[in-house]
């Protein structure tokens, strides 16, 4: 299983990642380690949101479209409820 994952800082209002991994539990433990730079300032991490997907491929075009203003806008709008 492959899975599209968005990460909202603890520290820092407003501040998301959005990340793909194949061991979801483990690499948020990599980010709340501070073992990924990009997410190191904003320590600690709570997972907001994730998807699953069979397909590698399909997990990845899904990251990048998140990473896409188009896709935050849309990411915005799927958890406008769950993070008010």
């Amino acid at each position: 299983m492959h899975y599209v994952y968005v990460l909202r800082s603890l520290r820092k209002a407003n501040q998301f990642y959005f990340g793909f991994s194949s061991n979801l539990k483990r690499r948020i433990e990599e980010h709340n380690n501070g073992k990924s730079k990009a997410t190191r300032p904003y320590l600690p991490w709570r997972l907001v949101f994730y998807e699953a997907f069979l397909n590698k491929n399909d997990a990845e075009r899904r990251e990048k479209y998140f990473k896409t203003s188009k896709g935050r806008k849309t990411f915005k709008l799927i958890a406008r409820e769950s993070l008010s």
